[in-house]
């Protein structure tokens, strides 16, 4: 009778691959990585000599994968856009197995697209899954003679002790590879004056950002619906993404006179 217990569960092991789960915090995981370096060069790459750029921005996927799925389909229907710049919080927990569901479901987009991080996505051990499957936590990228700038935000989520937002590697960004980009988008989960951002620090923010060249607009996500603000004053616009749990997404046209857009609902 022992055998015969031991062979069935032999048996049972060898022909399941997942019959036991690791803790939901362990970073282990399959199938891509780097996923935001490799999307990077595809986009730089695809779009160097471009007059018009078209950028759907979108964030807060967490949760709502049936939504994210339409979304993703819409998207694709379009047959238009370059890229897609996802503002964060693709997790609601932090957990290796929604990091692995948000990128299945991303994948499936047509056009290579690039993920920030968002709060939800530090929760646990999710920050360390976030850097083995995208990247770092601040990144660029041009495109089209356009930087894009993308922050990490999430301050709370230090207790306010780490350099977030990091100011040199702003100060950084001002100048590096300055003979490809006359232009810059800034791109954030929590922008300024919300309960993630260190508003101690948020004049200061204000003054890094206005001192990129030609800065078109800024970018977040987190707060779960539409926003078009200048929080400043100075005439610099934040555009906020809606959650996919509400059905819509940003598009962003951009040429060399300027830029419009559009929310576009599925």
């Amino acid at each position: 009778m022992r055998n015969f217990v031991l062979l069935t569960l032999c048996c049972v092991l060898a022909g399941c691959d997942k019959v036991f789960d690791y803790h939901p915090y362990d970073v282990r995981f399959g199938g891509e990585t780097d996923i935001n370096s490799h999307n990077i060069e595809r986009i730089e790459e695809a779009c160097r000599d471009k007059e018009t750029l078209k950028v759907v921005f979108m964030g807060d996927t967490h949760g709502w994968y049936t939504e994210t799925k339409a979304m993703v389909n819409d998207i694709n229907r379009r047959g238009d856009v370059d890229f897609v710049l996802h503002g964060g919080d693709l997790t609601d927990c932090g957990t290796t197995d929604e990091y692995e569901w948000a990128r299945d479901i991303l994948s499936k987009l047509n056009m290579p697209y690039v993920a920030l991080i968002g709060n939800h996505d530090m929760l646990g051990t999710g920050d360390e899954v976030y850097k083995a499957m995208f990247g770092q936590m601040d990144f660029s990228f041009i495109a089209a003679g356009i930087k894009f700038v993308c922050l990490n935000t999430n301050a709370t989520e230090y207790d306010y002790i780490a350099a977030v937002p990091d100011f040199d590697y702003m100060e950084r960004q001002v100048t590096e590879n300055a003979d490809r980009f006359d232009r810059t988008i800034v791109c954030m989960h929590a922008r300024p004056y919300c309960e993630q951002f260190n508003n101690n620090v948020a004049k200061v923010f204000e003054y890094y950002v206005t001192n990129f060249p030609g800065l078109l607009f800024c970018t977040n996500a987190h707060d779960h619906h539409l926003q078009v603000d200048d929080l400043f004053g100075d005439g610099v616009i934040y555009y906020g993404t809606d959650c996919s749990a509400n059905r819509n997404y940003l598009l962003f046209t951009i040429t060399k006179e300027g830029y419009e857009y559009e929310v576009v609902y599925f």
